[in-house]
Order: structure tokens, then C-alpha cells, then sequence
């Protein structure tokens, strides 16, 4: 059982950067694929990154390549989702997610109640 409690959100101007935290606790951590996916009003969740165990692969979706970055802290049991030049469309409730696979599909194993970013333009 992993349970996952994310932070960081809030109302930035298009351009600006914000930094998500997920906070991980449970066992067996670092053996988990860690993720983020989002969902926008009236949109389907989707996903936006993902990060390996080892934290030396990752993979993101089209639209935030080049402008986000996952990374993780296993001795910390944190992730962390780095978002640079926001634009407006990234506006959406984002969630921190565990899975023992490479998902990039809803539902993963675990996720947490989301943190919220409101891009203003």
C-alpha cells in the first residue's frame, strides 16, 4: 500500500514555473514507476510524465516536453514535478502516481488527491 500526498500547486502568470512535491509512504518505494498525470475541466486525465525507479529514465507527454521535468528523491520518498514556461492549457488538478509498471494509461495502482495549478494568461 503506498499512499501519496501532493503539494505545491497554486495560480501563476503564463510564462511562470511552479514546482510540485508528492510525498510517498508505504514500502518499497524506489521500486515503484512514479508519475503525474492531470485532468483539466471538462477533460480526461492524461498523462504528463513519469519517472523509473532509478530516476534515470523518464518520459513525458508532447505538450510539456522541454518544459517539465520529473525527478525523485528515493531516500526521501519524494517526486517532484519541475514546471517551467507555463501556458494556460497546463491549467488542471495534477496527481502523483505509484504503479510496479510503465503506465501511461488511467488508473494507475495508487494516486492521491491532486494539487491544483491555475495558469493565467
Amino acid at each position: 500500500q503506498v499512499q501519496l500526498v501532493e503539494s505545491g500547486g497554486g495560480l501563476v502568470q503564463a510564462g511562470g514555473s511552479l514546482r510540485l512535491s508528492c510525498a510517498a509512504s508505504g514500502r518499497n518505494f524506489s521500486t515503484y514507476f512514479m508519475g503525474w498525470f492531470r485532468q483539466a475541466p471538462g477533460k480526461e486525465r492524461e498523462f504528463v510524465a513519469i519517472i523509473n525507479w532509478s530516476g534515470i529514465n523518464t518520459y513525458y507527454t508532447d505538450s510539456v516536453k522541454g518544459r517539465f521535468t520529473i525527478s525523485r528523491d528515493n531516500a526521501k520518498n519524494m517526486v517532484y514535478l519541475q514546471m517551467n514556461s507555463l501556458k494556460p492549457e497546463d491549467t488542471a488538478l495534477y496527481y502523483c502516481t505509484a504503479d510496479r509498471r510503465l503506465v501511461r494509461s488511467w488508473p494507475p495502482n495508487y494516486w492521491g488527491q491532486g494539487t491544483q495549478v491555475t495558469v493565467s494568461s
